[in-house]
């Protein structure tokens, strides 16, 4: 059994690194053929794909009554991606911030987050909040739309594009499958592990699921960084935040009512909202994220992270 698991590590390790090898670049042969900015890219599209597994992990775990694993997981991956993904990726190389639409994409991000806090006061996501932040989730795309529309007034260059792009297209879709595969495949393993060693249901999926679902994310970013591309990585993270909570909390939410923990409320929440302004006071101050601020955005992650196991495990 334990043989089976790390080789299963090691096949999901090798999926999600290739993978995100043709998503990035599929992604940004998209933008540039099509002419559509790589940040609207990365909200849109690639945050789609990326939020896929979140999407999967929260919505069955709310059809199965498991709806600690569906906030925990949903909220985890939001911290989780600031926190870890950002935070890691500033702090070994400063990036900087020339996205004019940052900040209202930002406000699409924090105002998903508030509203989530705002409802969940009485300790219950319902049907109807859920709806509240669907239209929020509504709204962002339709923001994304309106400025697509904006750089192609007649829309000729996008026929044109198209199928120049088929194999762009093509391997994205492959690129994006083995990362949400492989990603799926460590979540399995690593949720078993930590079963077998009692940790409680809701700190799974603010962990390690979290950590699990995240993983497209982060290695999209990362990827992306590297390549050059790191408005396709902010865009990514702030359309995938969004997401997170106002697509994946408001479907979910429609499955089933949500419980919701004074853990949550009290403690994963804040957190989630802090890491949320910090990004945005970051990324609007001196235009550019410097490599200290991404240390305390990681820093501030960890201390997290150890208080979950200190005061809920």
């Amino acid at each position: 059994m334990v043989l089976l698991t790390l080789g299963l590590f090691v096949i999901g390790l090798v999926l999600i690194t290739k993978g995100a090898d043709w998503f990035v670049e599929s992604a940004v042969s998209i933008s540039t053929k099509s002419g559509i900015p790589k940040v609207i890219i990365g909200a849109t599209i690639v945050s789609f794909a990326t939020t896929a597994p979140e999407f999967t992990v929260s919505t069955i775990a709310a059809y199965l009554g498991q709806t600690d694993l569906t906030v925990g997981n949903a909220v985890g991956s939001a911290i989780c991606n600031i926190g870890l993904v950002l935070g890691s990726v500033i702090l070994v190389r400063a990036i900087p911030m020339d996205d004019p639409t940052f900040l209202q994409r930002g406000g699409f991000m924090v105002l998903s987050g508030s509203l989530l806090v705002i409802m969940t006061l009485d300790g219950m996501l319902t049907s109807a909040d859920g709806i509240i932040l669907l239209l929020v989730f509504i709204a962002f795309m339709y923001y994304n739309y309106r400025l697509q529309s904006a750089i192609f007034k007649d829309g000729e260059k996008t026929r044109d594009s198209i199928s120049g792009m088929r194999s762009d297209i093509l391997f994205f879709l492959l690129g994006s499958a083995c990362v949400i595969l492989g990603s799926r495949i460590l979540i399995d393993t690593g949720t078993q592990i930590a079963r077998w060693l009692g940790i409680p249901e809701i700190v799974i999926g603010l962990t390690l699921i979290a950590l699990g679902t995240s993983l497209p994310e982060l290695i999209t970013a990362v990827s992306s960084t590297i390549k050059g591309h790191h408005d396709l990585a902010i865009g990514n993270i702030l359309g995938a935040n969004t997401m997170n909570i106002a697509l994946i909390l408001g479907v979910s939410s429609q499955i089933c009512e949500i419980p919701i923990q004074l853990q949550s409320i009290y403690y994963d929440f804040p957190v989630m909202i802090l890491l949320m302004l910090l990004l945005i006071i970051f990324g609007i101050t001196r235009r550019r994220f410097e490599r200290w601020e991404g240390g305390v955005i990681l820093t501030i992650y960890l201390a997290y992270i150890v208080g979950l196991f200190v005061l809920y495990v």
